[in-house]
């Protein structure tokens, strides 16, 4: 069952990722390069080079899902974020936004 909602905590890896990357190899991604835990019940998402496709990645009652998108035409507007930082906090709305291919800056 779709399980994502507003309540819950979104964090973007920061960088592209391979795709072909499933459950356990997304897992050490979020561990090793975001220092989060994989089975926090937050949920964590991964762009690849061209940002045409989105992973989700996230521990739900029972076990990992993963949510994944790919754009035919265009490409996902991922969010700013200190180039410092290794991953980048979202918000649901921000995240329902880019996913749907539209752009914060429009609403502002």
């Amino acid at each position: 069952m779709f399980c994502l909602t507003d309540s819950l905590q979104y964090y973007f890896c920061s960088g592209s990722t391979d795709m072909r990357k499933g459950f356990d190899t997304l897992c050490g991604v979020v561990r090793s390069r975001m220092g989060r835990d994989p089975l926090s019940g937050e949920v964590f998402f991964f762009l690849n080079r061209p940002r045409t496709t989105i992973k989700l990645l996230h521990w739900e009652r029972g076990g990992l899902v993963i949510y994944s998108k790919r754009l035919e035409s265009g490409c996902f507007e991922g969010p700013a974020w200190d180039g410092n930082q290794n991953y980048c906090h979202m918000k649901w709305l921000d995240l329902v936004l880019m996913t749907e291919g539209l752009s914060a800056k429009t609403f502002v």
